[in-house]
């Protein structure tokens, strides 16, 4: 049973409003907000609704806005992969060449002039 939250508590613990998700951007979670900084902002948003000072629907809002984080962080995490996809089959590829064996020069014909 959660506790009537006291009129000078930390404001951030249970009003999704002190919680500050775009840093001057847009309301919510958005693309343009840094990994480090959606992550961070949704751990503030695990702590708020941990301290279990919300009411209901700030709590419903808190969970809301979490959301919008966790799908900023995920959407990072899925281009950090594809990038490192990416890397490795050119590193496999790169590794593949480098191990056919040299195309000798004698064998091309020389060009006419």
């Amino acid at each position: 049973m959660a506790m009537a939250r006291a009129k000078g508590s930390d404001p951030t613990a249970s009003d999704p409003k002190a919680i500050d998700p775009g840093s001057g951007s847009a309301a919510g979670g958005t693309p343009e907000m840094g990994y480090e900084e959606a992550r961070a902002a949704l751990a503030d948003v695990v702590a708020a609704l941990e301290s279990g000072d919300a009411t209901l629907e700030e709590a419903l809002a808190l969970w809301e806005r979490g959301e919008e984080y966790a799908r900023v962080c995920e959407a990072w995490l899925a281009g950090a992969q594809a990038r490192l996809s990416q890397e490795e089959r050119l590193s496999q590829q790169e590794e593949r060449l480098s191990q056919q064996e040299p195309v000798n020069q004698e064998d091309q014909a020389p060009e006419s002039e």
